[in-house]
């Protein structure tokens, strides 16, 4: 199966969501190539970027479903290589 590589872009305004956030993501962890977090205490939020390597279907999925967690807010970029 074709993967394409992306970035997922991750801001948790409430750390309470954190842990949806992160379990999402270790349900896809075969995919995960990495990631960053950063606690940003001056705005109260925590900045999260994750770099994958997965089918298209499967990178909509995690984007899709951390999204939708209230107080989260999730953007991809795709590399077009």
């Amino acid at each position: 199966m074709q993967t394409r590589i992306a970035l997922i872009a991750i801001i948790v305004k409430d750390i309470k969501a954190s842990t949806k956030v992160n379990n999402i993501l270790h349900e896809y962890g075969d995919y995960i190539i990495g990631r960053f977090g950063l606690p940003y205490r001056k705005k109260g939020v925590n900045i999260i970027s994750v770099a994958i390597d997965a089918p298209q279907d499967k990178i909509a999925a995690i984007s899709g479903k951390i999204g939708m967690i209230d107080n989260v807010c999730a953007k991809t970029l795709y590399s077009d290589c």
